[in-house]
């Protein structure tokens, strides 16, 4: 597997989740199935089928979590600077249509949340911005048509 653009930011997200995962949820499940083994008969004891349903899903994510974090290529975006828009910008866009103005960091896949304003690297607008510079449009096909953008300003930070 290739190594995965992310944040600093997003990788000690993801740390933190698998550090809770392991030392919290992980102990708390454990407690649980033997809570239920206690009840008796495991044939028909929903509590220990719950208890074992969770901890499949705890593993499963925690192993997700321990190859997303050992592929992670981190990127100190404080670090990178320059006029044209790359992974870690915050972008500030125009929307032409509405002239409301947006901004966006461009993040790794596994960090992206639009409502937080992080852009997957894989979304197309991202991919549209990629290289373009202040005072660029781009225009992004999207399922209501297309949707023009003009940028107004690139920061990394």
């Amino acid at each position: 597997m290739e190594k995965v653009p992310m944040t600093s930011q997003g990788f000690m997200r993801l740390q933190e989740e698998l550090n809770h995962l392991k030392t919290n949820e992980r102990q708390a499940v454990i407690r649980a199935i033997a809570d239920a083994r206690a009840l008796g008969d495991l044939s028909e004891n929903a509590e220990y089928h719950a208890a074992r349903e969770k901890q499949s899903f705890i593993e499963g994510r925690i192993a997700e979590l321990e190859a997303k974090i050992m592929h992670a290529h981190i990127i100190d975006v404080s670090k990178l600077s320059g006029d044209t828009i790359k992974f870690g910008a915050h972008v500030f866009l125009e929307d032409e249509d509405t002239e409301e103005e947006i901004c966006y960091q461009i993040v790794g896949v596994d960090e992206a949340d639009i409502k937080e304003g992080l852009l997957s690297i894989s979304a197309p607008l991202a991919r549209a911005l990629i290289g373009k510079k202040v005072g660029d449009s781009v225009e992004v096909k999207t399922p209501g048509g297309l949707k023009g953008y003009h940028i107004l300003k690139i920061e990394y930070r």
